[in-house]
């Protein structure tokens, strides 16, 4: 028992903390976990979701706190499947579950332990609760950070835009997650209930990363995006230290990278399966991107690349928190803009907005 009133002890310090970050915002309790583990909160009309523990502890938490949204993000699946049947002419079951067979030997075992906890918690099958964590391997954004001469005050500043099935209504379930894991880094995650890996993310070092999908379909020989995202939270400490996990873990499909640290380091980075990582360190130009402003960093495609390069250039050296907001709306976010992120790593501030059934997130309040 002394050692759960430490937890929720921590837990508080944690709240008291955020509240200062937001101006002694209000934050509500709204649930306690049975065992001691975690604690649901709200603030700004946001569900904050707070864990710590070994991995079945934070399961179990987890599952027992968002249990009605976690059944929710089931459902989700079979929407999921019947659209990934359409574009794909594929039955999207039998392909999670190649999915799921092919990345097992590069799991670690810690994640699988507290996803299949949270599932027991949360009253839905082991089966169900792993098909809703590896999901993101099946569909295939935009990111930039910037600093120095970029920044108002030379402040390093990482935005992230995640374009993403807002149309099935994953927004309806979002939270954003603070996980204390037992002997790892602290991070938190703009992510949606029963999601244990992230794809937009900081940790208590000042690291922060977002990914944008790309090719390489069928590339599952390796650790899935979301968790390789979680295994850098929980074991670097900056950019350095996340290229190097990423270059020794086999990796999965193709997938961009924006990551950033509080020293001011920032990188985009091209990976696809076993090939080399590209890197692009900040204002290099690549022949695949629009100019690139010296002190910035961008990953995006198409017209979004040409607007964001535009926009980068027309506020270059007074951006701040809000000009990043201003400079992710569309054209740079696209209509299935499902939220978007920005981080101030060097004071670990974070800004987020999510979507609404009618409006993308970069049209919403952060």
């Amino acid at each position: 028992m002394k050692y759960r009133k430490n937890i929720l002890i921590c837990l508080f310090a944690v709240l008291f903390v955020f509240s200062g970050i937001c101006g002694n915002t209000d934050i509500d309790l709204v649930a306690r976990a049975s065992n001691g583990h975690g604690m649901l909160c709200k603030s700004q009309d946001k569900k904050i979701l707070m864990l710590s523990g070994n991995p079945e502890q934070i399961g179990t938490a987890h599952g027992e706190l968002m249990k009605k949204d976690i059944g929710e993000m089931v459902d989700r699946i079979f929407l999921m499947a019947g659209a990934y049947a359409m574009s794909e002419d594929d039955w999207f079951f039998t392909r999670i579950g190649e999915v799921m067979s092919r990345t097992k030997p590069f799991m670690p075992e810690r994640f699988m332990r507290e996803c299949d906890a949270m599932s027991k918690a949360a009253g839905i099958s082991v089966e169900n609760g792993r098909q809703m964590n590896f999901f993101p391997e099946m569909f295939h954004c935009s990111g930039f950070a910037v600093r120095g001469k970029a920044s108002l005050n030379g402040r390093i500043l990482h935005a992230r835009v995640l374009d993403y099935l807002s149309e099935i209504g994953l927004q309806n379930n979002a939270v954003l997650m603070l996980f204390m894991p037992d002997g790892n880094n602290k991070w938190i995650s703009v992510s949606y209930a029963g999601f244990i890996g992230t794809v937009t993310a900081m940790n208590e070092k000042g690291l922060a990363i977002g990914e944008m999908g790309g090719r390489g379909k069928g590339l599952w020989d390796g650790m899935p995006m979301s968790f390789l995202l979680r295994e850098i939270m929980e074991k670097a400490s900056n950019v350095e230290d996340a290229l190097k996990i990423m270059k020794d873990t086999p990796r999965t499909c193709e997938y961009d990278y924006v990551i950033s640290d509080k020293t001011g380091n920032m990188v985009a980075v091209d990976s696809i399966g076993k090939e080399p990582l590209e890197i692009l360190r900040a204002g290099e130009q690549n022949e695949k991107l629009p100019p690139v402003p010296e002190d910035t960093v961008f990953i995006s495609a198409g017209k979004r690349a040409e607007a964001l390069s535009m926009r980068l250039k027309e506020n270059y050296g007074k951006i701040d928190e809000k000009t990043m907001i201003e400079i992710m709306k569309r054209p740079v976010a696209m209509s299935s803009n499902l939220h978007n992120a920005v981080f101030a790593p060097e004071t670990l501030d974070v800004w987020f907005a999510d979507a609404t059934k009618r409006s993308p997130a970069c049209n919403n309040p952060y």
